[in-house]
């Protein structure tokens, strides 16, 4: 056990960074919800909201792009470039958004981030929503 965290440790440091994880693991980054909320209100960068259809159902972030999970992998034409335009992906509490960007940081989209909290913190905040209108396909919501 004394060698797993010296190992982890180790990597850490190497990478200049002060995140702990287990050896192997990935490691995500996150943005607050006020951040996320800041960059769409601003329109200074892609919001991609990966809940399902029947989530948006709810509401969505104005300004959010909405693509479900299950469509990501079809769909990367339409995210920024890997390594060049941040971008900010959102679920509902952050469980899936955290996996898909580990994911897609492997795939080397080194600009994706994930929203911590995600859209249940955004609504328990009282934060505005709008009707979902931007589904794709367009029957899809």
């Amino acid at each position: 056990m004394k060698f797993l965290k010296r190992r982890t440790f180790l990597a850490a440091l190497a990478g200049g960074s002060c995140w702990l994880a287990l050896p192997g693991a990935a490691l995500a980054a996150a943005v607050s919800l006020e951040d996320a909320r800041a960059a769409l209100e601003k329109s200074s960068m892609l919001v991609l909201d990966i809940r399902e259809p029947g989530e948006h159902a709810s509401g969505v972030a104005k300004g959010a792009v909405l693509m479900p999970m299950a469509q990501i992998s079809k769909r990367l034409g339409e995210l920024p470039a890997p390594g060049t335009k941040p971008f900010l992906v959102i679920c509902n509490t952050q469980n899936r958004s955290s996996r898909i960007v580990e994911q897609l940081q492997a795939m080397g989209y080194s600009n994706a981030s994930y929203v911590k909290g995600g859209m249940s913190q955004w609504s328990a905040r009282g934060w505005p929503l709008v009707k979902s209108s931007n589904c794709y396909p367009k029957d899809s919501c």
